[in-house]
């Protein structure tokens, strides 16, 4: 069987400030404070989620 590979993200930057639409596309991504971490599965929506908010988060992979 196929091993799902995984992305580990990291809050880095506060959510005060940013658009409704970007905090929420944090929050679908399983970060809530700043420094929180999150391991997702690696698929194109998740990586489109990540390149939207790219100036909030640190990939830690």
């Amino acid at each position: 069987m196929a091993e799902n590979k995984t992305v580990k993200i990291q809050l880095v930057r506060s959510l005060i400030g940013t658009r409704e639409s970007h905090r929420a596309t944090v929050r679908g991504l399983g970060l809530g404070r700043v420094n929180t971490t999150s391991e997702l599965v690696d698929t194109p929506a998740v990586r489109g989620m990540m390149n939207k908010v790219s100036y909030l988060i640190k990939v830690l992979n």
